[in-house]
């Protein structure tokens, strides 16, 4: 026999047993003369090992056919004693001897007999099932040991001829999808048994072991052999970078698209196997972790087109590493070798897809998957070096930039990647992959794995936020207000439209609030692909929410500078302009916050946020609101900062009306005058309402509709309520002039508030009611004393004299102060 004029295999294929045994055998040139004696003993002991193997196996079924016969013996004689039983039962009970026999038939050793037989056909089904795996079991070995075989038969077998090749390739893949036919149906055999067998489970490892081994064999040769095959097509091709100017990448070839013929047909074979060799792989995985009960999220991603990709991955780690310090060349070179093969990947490929029914599978948005993780994987390098150096103080200011840099190409890059998806296809992905797939599609998910740069990049991205926002409060105009033309009723109340604030304008809000939102909504932005909900939600809440927290406390440190106390502050309008402008600028973000909360994306984010939470119990109805916390911050500044102008409102008419309400003899006597004319409101009171009603005009100006309209009913509440305490509560009493100035006097505050209602006297109903009382005659009085004696006096009185408000007590003491 002369020696095999085949390739001979690399050394660095042979195991080192093979290697060990050739060392052995060939030291010499002179030792390849006995070569032909060499394989003939090597095929005699393998001859003698399959005829072992022969032997063993028809042992083993002897024994298993010796366990069957016994269990139909068994079988048989069960079916005797229940025909026996059966007559038994048709004759008559001779004596009670008998009976009592009989029931313990049927009480004690029927049922015991019956669990020896159920036990007996167990053991029968075990017998059978672990035969027939036994049997699946050895002809995968076969199998993969024909595969392998025929892979190494090059090294010691004959001479093979050109036209021989083609042949044993087919045979070979014929081999192999025998091979991944058989696991299947052992699988398929695996998954019957835990449904309806679960307590087999040691049959289940063993079975699960033997086929691990015999896959850790079978994938790297598969492997190997889709790789060299790759290798002869050309793949990957020669990238060219740059042009001259080293700025605009070349285009490349697609070696894919050129194969034709014996060639193509040998690709379509090898793709075949890895998608039946993944989908097996898959199913086994899903089995193993339903069985331990545990929930885990499967990327789609397939190994042919991994396969792909890492030839180019090695191809491309130069010109990366070159690139480190210019990364927009990363993001550019990556993108435009996804984006020149991506269609023929796509043509070729995903018909191979379909043939193999992996229907939740697709070739474009696995090729732009797994070029996405290869840039992530040098990325770590990169971001690994920055985290390092950012605790060095000197240069703290120059990682920063660079992080932010990089974090603008990665979110632009993300971007131009998904936008090479067909979005119509991924409508028919399943829904149970596609967060999977979306999750490897972003190089951000590299921060999913590493919670410490994610922390950096918070941390970062809130620093420059910040930065961004202090340089923007020093400009004078920060805080400057573009009003749109008033367009309200001047003379009466104002339209609904008034009410409908939509624009910062609207809300006469500063400048700074538009800042303010952008870069708020910038952070969140750039966030959008973070694959992982709870990452997402925490960046979110230690950029964007810190920095609206932050901003909080500008807020009411502005408010504060203005001093609303009546010790400080001197009534100066721009005082009261500066606190409206930051009322509005709460008002405007409280409705904007709003806005984002309600957005799909922000809501899927507050719902997962709510889900994780241990106690659930203590889950507010508002926490469904992601910016719940911040809004109700920026409704307290609202609230409280608009009361403080109330307040203030209301001490300085009480200060200004001291000599008015204190002079109470005015209303026990005087001239009779006419309520209706201007002129005969009291002097002194004249201060105080001109004093309101230009407050009330600067802060209708500065402040937002809706705010006003608080602003001005609140203040109406406080002055009925002051005028009824300290003049209609008090020892006063009211002639019939005193009475008349007193109406008088009340008609020119209803004026006041005349520019914001038609009707400012129901605002007032204490002072209303009160006057009410003062105009009623002799017989209305009784009338009401009547009334009120009744014993449903609490609601009588306001059915027959319209008056509300008061109680009895009140309206008792109002007539008392008649000076009839």
């Amino acid at each position: 026999m002369e020696p095999t004029g085949s390739v001979l295999p690399k050394l660095t294929e042979l195991s080192p047993h093979q290697l060990a045994f050739l060392d052995e055998h060939l030291r010499s040139r002179e030792d390849l003369s006995a070569v032909p004696g060499l394989s003939a003993e090597l095929s005699r002991s393998c001859s003698d090992l399959d005829d072992s193997l022969v032997s063993l196996r028809r042992h083993l079924i002897k024994l298993a056919v010796s366990w069957i016969y016994r269990s139909i013996g068994a079988k048989s004689s069960i079916q005797k004693l229940s025909f026996k039983l059966e007559n038994l039962s048709l004759c008559s009970f001779q004596n009670v001897t008998e009976s009592k026999r009989v029931q313990k038939i049927f009480g004690v050793e029927l049922p015991q007999l019956a669990r020896e037989v159920q036990h007996i056909e167990n053991i029968r089904k075990y017998v059978e099932t672990a035969l027939q795996l036994e049997r699946f079991v050895g002809d995968l070995e076969d199998a993969v040991f024909s595969v392998i075989n025929r892979q190494n038969s090059g090294v010691l077998s004959p001479k093979l001829t050109s036209s021989s090749v083609p042949m044993e390739a087919s045979a070979k893949q014929d081999k192999l999808f025998q091979s991944i036919k058989v696991m299947n149906s052992i699988e398929d055999m695996l998954i019957e048994v835990l449904k309806s067998h679960p307590q087999w489970h040691h049959l289940l490892r063993c079975v699960d072991a033997r086929v691990d081994k015999t896959l850790a064999v079978l994938r790297p040769k598969v492997i190997a052999d889709h790789r060299a095959l790759l290798a002869s097509l050309g793949w990957p091709p020669k990238l060219v970078t740059t042009n001259a100017e080293g700025r605009e990448i070349s285009s490349v070839p697609n070696p894919l698209v050129l194969m034709q013929g014996e060639k193509r047909k040998r690709y379509s074979y090898s793709f075949l196997a890895l998608c039946a060799l993944q989908h097996l792989q898959t199913r086994r995985e899903d089995r193993k972790r339903n069985c331990l009960e545990q929930k885990e999220e499967r990327i789609s991603r397939l190994w042919a087109i991994d396969e792909l990709v890492s030839p180019i991955a090695a191809r491309v780690e130069y010109h990366l590493s070159k690139w480190a310090h210019q990364p927009e060349f990363m993001f550019a070179l990556v993108f435009r070798i996804t984006k020149d093969f991506i269609i023929g990947v796509e043509d070729v490929l995903q018909p191979l897809i379909d043939e193999a029914r992996l229907v939740s599978f697709s070739a474009r948005e696995a090729w732009v998957f797994s070029m996405v993780q290869l840039l992530s994987e040098f990325l770590k390098n990169t971001f690994s070096s920055l985290a390092e150096n950012y605790s060095n103080k000197d240069i703290k200011s120059e990682v920063s930039s660079s992080w932010l840099h990089l974090i603008d190409l990665i979110v632009a890059f993300d971007k131009r990647m998904q936008s090479l998806l067909n979005l119509e296809a991924c409508l028919y992905t399943d829904h149970e992959t596609l967060p999977g797939l979306l999750r490897g599609m972003s190089i951000l998910s590299i921060f999913c794995d590493n919670p410490g740069w994610l922390k950096i990049w918070a941390r970062v991205e809130f620093k420059d936020a910040w930065r961004k926002l202090k340089s923007e409060l020093k400009d004078e105009r920060a805080w400057a207000v573009h009003r749109k033309p008033e367009t309200g009723n001047q003379s009466g109340s104002g339209s609904s439209e008034d009410y409908l604030l939509a624009t910062r304008e609207d809300h006469k809000a500063p400048l700074v609030t538009d800042s303010v939102l952008k870069i708020a909504w910038g952070m969140i932005d750039r966030c959008q692909t973070l694959p992982n909900t709870l990452i997402h939600v925490q960046f979110i809440r230690s950029t964007s929410g810190k920095f609206l927290w932050h901003f909080l406390n500008v807020l009411i440190s502005h408010c504060q500078i203005s001093a609303l106390h009546s010790d400080g502050w001197d009534y100066n309008d721009n005082s009261i302009m500066r606190v409206c402008g930051s009322i509005n600028t709460a008002r405007y973000l409280e409705c904007k916050l709003q806005e984002w909360s309600d957005d799909v994306n922000i809501l899927d984010l507050s719902v997962a946020e709510n889900d994780s939470k241990l106690d659930k119990k203590n889950v507010g109805a508002d926490s469904i609101c992601f910016f719940a916390e911040e809004i109700k911050g920026l409704a307290e500044i609202e609230t409280n900062w608009l009361l403080e102008i109330i307040a203030l409102l209301l001490r300085q008419f009480d200060t200004l009306s001291w000599e008015y309400v204190n002079r109470r003899e005015r209303f026990e006597m005087g001239q009779e005058i006419n309520p209706e004319a201007d002129s005969n409101v009291s002097p002194d009171l004249l201060g105080a309402l001109h004093a309101l009603r230009s407050q009330l005009d600067v802060t209708r100006t500065s402040l937002n509709s809706k705010d006003f309209l608080d602003l001005w009913l609140s203040t109406a509440d406080g002055l009925d309520h002051f005028f009824f305490c300290s003049i209609l509560m008090s020892d006063v009493r009211f002639s019939n002039q005193g009475t008349s100035r007193f109406r008088a006097d009340m008609r020119a505050l209803y004026s006041v508030f005349q520019l914001y209602c038609a009707r400012p006297e129901a605002f007032f109903p204490c002072i209303r009611n009160s006057l009410k009382l003062l105009n009623m005659s002799t017989e209305e009085l009784k009338r009401l004393e009547a009334v009120l004696s009744t014993g449903n006096r609490e609601t009588s009185y306001r059915q027959v004299f319209g008056i509300s408000h008061l109680s009895t007590e009140q309206i008792l003491k109002i007539i008392r102060k008649r000076m009839l």
